[in-house]
């Protein structure tokens, strides 16, 4: 430290250009446990002091050689006489000793009253005032940082003494505690700064590394006289907070032995939000999109997004959990902001140019406790919100029971959104009155936080007491406030009685207008054919192998991949990535946005797409050829995603649920990566229409296949999937002439794995031309990226063609099926090894092969009429996965449905494991030889039962 005290005076003459007070301000930085702070300008050691004399001499010869924070501050102090200002300015004219002794003091005293300030703008919020209860520290740490003036002995640090207190001092550019002053008396400066600082509100800025935002934040809050709230404010304020605590208490005698996580304790938030919103409108804001945890979720949508009572108290049944000019504001408990991992995930995506939000306002709502466990035990970072510092991040703690200064910090959270477009979080520390809910007893594992808890006033009598006795409102307004709306509830509830039918448009919240009728419903039960014109093809496979862009220098392996897509469009086949061109692109042109994203996308995992090209020569000039089929074309958006899978899948999703007249695509890297979605899948793709009567139409690209290269990476997990599949297997369906677009509404997502890269085509252009939207999971390849016979015609892509559930057999077997001794069912890339070892072994007219391509939901008639045209076939499921994984137990179950269990369908694959996939590999050939011997022995199954 010593060293870095010494720096300034090294640096001799450009440290006078360089370090002005407020430069110099930044040494005074410390950690919670390194002991006093290197604050250099109250340092006892010669260094300062010599620091300082270099200043004042270089000054003297040369006010203009130093900068004008140091020449403004030599010159007031010459005016107040603290040397003779007609001395020579030559350094053979250098002040006496006692002279130069007394203007390092000034200097010296100036200096440490200005890294005072620093001090409390850094480090004020350790003694700020936040726990309603007055029992625990917010930031878990009872420590007072040694550089806060909590004790008059305290100035001794700073080597100011009780003496000082009344001298005026030179405030710098870096506060605004003075307001129109320049100057202030130590003690008015302490005060002022314990006034910002210490009291209800604890402000983390100073690690922002942007001036201008320090600067704003300070003026915002430094300010004298800026938190002054006019009468009518107060009322309103008083109003709101009336609402949302009797809303509780109404719920409470209602209901009260259900689980409604109420918001008791936290009643503030109400009006928090309706600040942020209000003030949010102000500047522009036209939408706000909410995200909510389980607590306060129904007062919030009384109070806040104002749904009639009626249809909230008709169906008492919370069930919400996790999380134009559009603003995000997102709510969070303090527990789940610290442990959850997705919170960190998303703050990196907020200034990711294909990811950002402008923004968003966290709200976290403070209890102080997760469930039953203690922040001491639930977190190591002194907050709950120090993960948003990673993101600069401005961070604004607020005791939830001082309502005024709640409207003030949200306030300015939502002017700091609208101004600088980036994240801020508001902290409301505050308590849970009546534990996790209201079934739960908290006193088992809290007994002195709930003993306080039964005690604590409420903040709605506190802020009423206060108005009264100041005179804003009188004892009979207030109850008649509250009268009012207990009287809107008591009738709201009588109307909910009447209410026998719970309307599903009543519940959407952004219904896509136009898209469905006027109840909510598909405008038709049909598809139209997703084929397209053949000089579509041929354009788009053009553009697809060229460089649309001048001077535009390529890899000359790409060269080759180009010059191989130009190929093929002439001999009008397509391999899977020039399938997926050609749909997005067709798609493009009828007015459809595709944003595909994930990690490596613009390129491809498995180096097959490359949508995005880059010159080799000039430095991150790249070129999307997509974006160049058509003069009047959707926009098309790839975007590489950072290393998240939870995060970024949760924000596609979202994406997805904007419009429905938009291809939004997320790609896992491997297949196995969404593991660690895993919740987004669970709770909100699978379950998300039934949950919250949302359509959502996203699409999962997940590359799958057994190729040998061990346990991880080779499973997309397909089992998973279809274990969520809400299709009944025993029951046996009804065919009617809408049965496959029937089948695909009434389900809760489509999977598939295509064979072919015409059928992923096709898949892909259906996902759009629904008159709905189901979300979409596709087991896509790696090794049939590149396989000589996963190719397809233009033949099967023109007009008229469409998506085949069922791709059946169409060789030998297929002309004579009388004397077809076994049908084989597999789905994927398995079908390609089938028809090698068929033809070696010469039984394409003993066995048929029929590729099942969408799995779910399954397609229970075309099955039947497989397994009818061969009557004397065995029928057997062939997988290339472990008996345990893959396909098999969703199928089975199916298939005995369809064949109304006459016949059996025989299993064979790999056998059952605990790992997807071998890590050697020449046990993956050996399985792989084994299997495939088995589905071509046609004795395997005799005497066997099933």
């Amino acid at each position: 430290m010593s060293q870095l005290r010494l720096l300034p005076f090294r640096l001799g003459a450009q440290a006078s250009r360089l370090l002005a007070p407020h430069d110099v301000q930044m040494f005074g930085w410390r950690s919670r446990s390194s002991g006093p702070p290197a604050t250099f300008p109250s340092s006892k050691r010669g260094g300062s002091s010599s620091y300082m004399e270099e200043m004042y001499f270089a000054w003297l010869e040369n006010p203009q050689s130093v900068h004008k924070s140091w020449d403004s501050f030599f010159r007031k102090a010459s005016e107040e006489g603290a040397w003779d200002p007609a001395q020579p300015r030559f350094p053979e004219s250098r002040p006496a000793v006692s002279s130069r002794t007394e203007t390092s003091k000034l200097v010296e005293d100036h200096l440490a009253v200005q890294s005072l300030i620093r001090a409390y703008q850094i480090r004020g919020h350790h003694v700020a005032q936040l726990d309603p209860l007055g029992i625990l520290d917010a930031d878990l740490d009872s420590f007072v940082p040694s550089d806060l003036i909590t004790t008059i002995d305290k100035l001794a640090f700073y080597d100011l003494r009780e003496a000082d207190l009344d001298k005026e001092f030179q405030l710098p550019t870096t506060t605004f505690i003075g307001g129109s002053e320049h100057t202030l008396s130590l003690r008015e400066i302490i005060r002022r700064l314990e006034t910002t600082y210490c009291q209800h509100i604890g402000l983390e800025f100073m690690f922002i590394n942007d001036v201008e935002q320090c600067q704003w934040i300070r003026q915002k809050f430094e300010t004298p006289g800026v938190m002054q709230f006019s009468s009518e404010e107060k009322r309103t304020l008083l109003a709101r907070l009336v609402r949302s605590m009797r809303f509780e208490d109404f719920l409470a005698r209602k209901w009260s032995s259900e689980k409604r996580f109420g918001l008791e304790g936290c009643e503030v938030m109400i009006p928090a939000l309706k600040t942020i919103i209000d003030k949010s409108s102000e500047m522009g804001i036209e939408n706000v999109i909410l995200g909510m945890p389980h607590r306060g979720r129904l007062n919030v949508l009384a109070n806040v997004i104002r749904k009639d009572l009626e249809q909230i108290f008709c169906q008492f049944d919370p069930k919400l959990e996790a999380a134009d000019e559009v603003m995000s504001i997102l709510v969070h408990g303090d527990a789940a902001f610290a442990g959850q991992g997705v919170v960190y995930e998303t703050f990196h995506l907020s200034d990711l140019p294909s990811y950002t939000t402008n923004g968003t306002v966290h709200v976290v709502v403070n209890n102080q406790i997760g469930f039953t466990t203690d922040p001491r035990m639930a977190r190591s970072s002194p907050y709950p919100t120090d993960v948003a510092r990673v993101v600069n991040a401005p961070i604004f703690h607020v005791n939830a029971d001082d309502p005024e200064a709640v409207i003030y910090v949200c306030s300015v959270a939502a002017e700091w959104r609208n101004t600088f477009n980036k994240d801020v979080v508001v902290d409301l520390v505050c308590y849970r009155r009546r534990g996790h809910n209201e079934m739960d007893e908290p006193m088992f594992t809290q007994p002195l936080m709930y003993k306080q808890i039964h005690r604590q006033v409420p903040v709605l009598k506190k802020y009423a007491d206060k108005l009264i006795a100041e005179g804003t409102v009188t004892l009979q307004e207030f109850e008649e406030e509250i009268a009012k709306y207990d009287r809107i509830c008591e009738e709201a509830y009588g109307r909910s009685k009447d209410k026998k039918i719970l309307h599903i448009k009543h519940w959407l919240d952004s219904p896509w207008p136009g898209f469905f009728n006027v109840d909510g419903e598909p405008k038709s039960m049909t598809c139209p054919a997703t084929g397209i014109p053949e000089d579509i093809l041929t354009h788009i496979g053009e553009v697809a192998s060229s460089v649309p862009v001048e001077d535009f220098k390529i890899h000359t392996g790409l060269s080759r991949i180009l010059r191989g897509r130009a190929d093929m469009t002439k001999t009008r086949t397509v391999d899977w990535a020039l399938a997926e061109y050609m749909a997005f692109g067709s798609l493009l042109k009828e007015g459809i946005h595709v944003r595909l994203s994930g990690q490596d996308v613009e390129r491809g995992t498995f180096s097959h797409r490359h949508h995005v090209l880059h010159d080799q020569e000039v430095d991150r000039r790249t070129c999307v050829p997509m974006n160049h089929l058509w003069p009047d074309q959707a926009p098309y958006t790839v975007c590489n995603s950072s290393l998240s899978e939870y995060g970024v899948l949760g924000f596609e999703l979202g994406y997805a649920m904007a419009s429905p007249n938009a291809l939004v695509l997320w790609e896992a890297q491997f297949g196995d990566f969404h593991n660690t979605a895993q919740c987004i899948i669970d709770q909100f793709i699978s379950t998300g229409q039934a949950k919250w009567v949302r359509h959502n139409g996203i699409v999962l690209l997940l590359p799958h296949g057994m190729e040998g290269m061990g346990p991880e990476h080779s499973s997309a997990r397909p089992e998973r999937f279809l274990q969520m599949s809400n299709d009944d297997s025993d029951a046996y369906p009804v065919f009617t002439e809408d049965f496959e677009v029937s089948q695909l509404y009434d389900c809760n997502w489509i999977v598939v794995n295509c064979s072919t890269p015409a059928n992923y085509f096709h898949v892909l252009r259906r996902q759009v031309l629904l008159p709905f939207r189901k979300p979409l999971i596709i087991f896509t390849p790696k090794s049939l990226l590149r396989h000589p016979e996963a190719k397809s015609s233009f033949d099967q892509m023109v007009s008229g063609t469409s998506f085949l559930r069922v791709i059946p057999e169409d060789g030998a077997a297929a002309r004579a099926p009388e004397r077809v001794r076994r049908l084989i069912f597999c789905t994927g890339k398995v079908y390609y090894d089938l028809v090698k070892e068929r033809s070696s072994q010469g039984l394409e007219e003993q066995v048929a092969i029929t590729r099942l391509e969408q799995i779910s939901p399954f397609p229970f008639d075309l099955i039947k009429r497989e397994a009818e045209k061969y009557p004397g076939a065995e029928l057997v499921w062939c997988q290339e996965e472990h008996k345990n994984m893959g396909y098999y137990d969703y199928i089975n179950p199916r298939f005995m449905t369809i064949l109304s269990r006459a016949r059996p369908i025989w299993y064979v694959g790999r056998d059952p494991a605990a790992a997807p996939a071998t890590g050697n590999r020449n046990t993956h050939l050996v399985s792989l030889k084994k299997f495939l011997d088995t589905a071509f022995n046609l004795q395997a199954f005799e005497g066997k039962t099933f």
